[in-house]
C-alpha cells in the first residue's frame, strides 16, 4: 500500500512536470491574449508527433515487461517529458530565426 506522502510527492512532481512542459511550449507575443493563442497554437503544433512518439515508447515499454500495462500517470509524465524536449527544440528553431527568409 503506497503512504500518503508518497502519493503527495507523486501527485507534485505530475503537476510539476505538467507546469514545465506548458513553460516550454510557451510562446510570447505583445499581448496575453496572442501569447496564449501563439501557445495553444505551439501545442497542437507538436502534440500529434510527441502522442506519437510516447506511444511508440508506452509499446516497447509493455513488450520488454512482458505485457505488463504501463499506468496512466505515467504514460501522461511521459508525454509531458517527450513534450518538454519538442518545446525546447522547437522553440530554439523558433528564437533562432529558424525558417525566416533572410
Amino acid at each position: 500500500m503506497e503512504t500518503t506522502e508518497g502519493k503527495k510527492d507523486f501527485n507534485l512532481s505530475f503537476y510539476v512536470t505538467a507546469a514545465v512542459y506548458v513553460l516550454f511550449n510557451l510562446r510570447l507575443a505583445s499581448d496575453p491574449l496572442s501569447s496564449i493563442l501563439a501557445t495553444g497554437k505551439q501545442i497542437l503544433l507538436t502534440a500529434p508527433y510527441v502522442i506519437g512518439i510516447t506511444y511508440v515508447v508506452v509499446g516497447v515499454t509493455q513488450y520488454m515487461a512482458k505485457g505488463e500495462k504501463v499506468p496512466w500517470p505515467q504514460r501522461f509524465r511521459l508525454f509531458f517529458t517527450i513534450g518538454i524536449f519538442a518545446g525546447l527544440v522547437y522553440g530554439i528553431y523558433d528564437y533562432t530565426g529558424g525558417g525566416v527568409p533572410q
